[in-house]
């Protein structure tokens, strides 16, 4: 039975199988999601809550933080929203992966990272109401002193998003219409 969003939903996406490799991109997810995981298992066993260990002095720290919120802590202590967003992110992409949106090489990787990233910082948010940041890097720049710390999960965050903006900005130049 089609609901009736499912007319444009349909025209809107491709009804081909996805030209993807399910376990190459299952191993990728997972690989990425157990680095999350570990490196965040290794901060909480090895740094006392709310500590800093400096690796590059100035530069670059080890810490173990928590973030309630988004991105830069915005909307903290917002986590049950988070999870259930999350939740969602993780049905949407797979609803597109299934239905063939992904289909250049670049958007794949991107589907890889993003769904590693979302799954890192939801199960983060499940298991410790919280997510575990670690990585602070001070770039000595007004905006950004230091820069807000972050984790494994929103470098895959952040890099599959930056993959998915240069991907669409090609594709509209090669479609003559930018």
């Amino acid at each position: 039975m089609r609901l009736p969003f499912n007319k444009w939903f349909h025209k809107l996406m491709p009804q081909t199988r996805p030209r993807f490799g399910v376990p190459a991109a299952a191993a990728t997810i997972l690989s990425l999601y157990a680095l999350d995981q570990a490196t965040k298992w290794l901060v909480i066993r090895a740094l006392p809550f709310d500590s800093e260990r400096p690796v590059i002095p100035g530069f670059f720290t080890l810490v173990h933080w928590v973030n309630t919120g988004a991105a830069f802590s915005s909307f903290s202590e917002k986590n049950g929203v988070f999870i259930v967003i999350s939740a969602i992110t993780l049905v949407a992409l797979a609803v597109f992966a299934i239905r063939g949106a992904f289909q250049q090489a670049a958007t794949r990787v991107a589907l890889c990272l993003l769904s590693a990233g979302v799954l890192g910082n939801l199960t983060d948010r499940i298991r410790h109401h919280h997510v575990v940041d670690f990585l602070l890097f001070n770039l000595h720049v007004p905006f950004a002193n230091p820069w807000p710390a972050f984790n494994v999960a929103d470098s895959c965050i952040c890099i599959a998003a930056g993959i998915l903006v240069v991907s669409a900005w090609r594709e509209e130049r090669n479609s003559g219409r930018f």
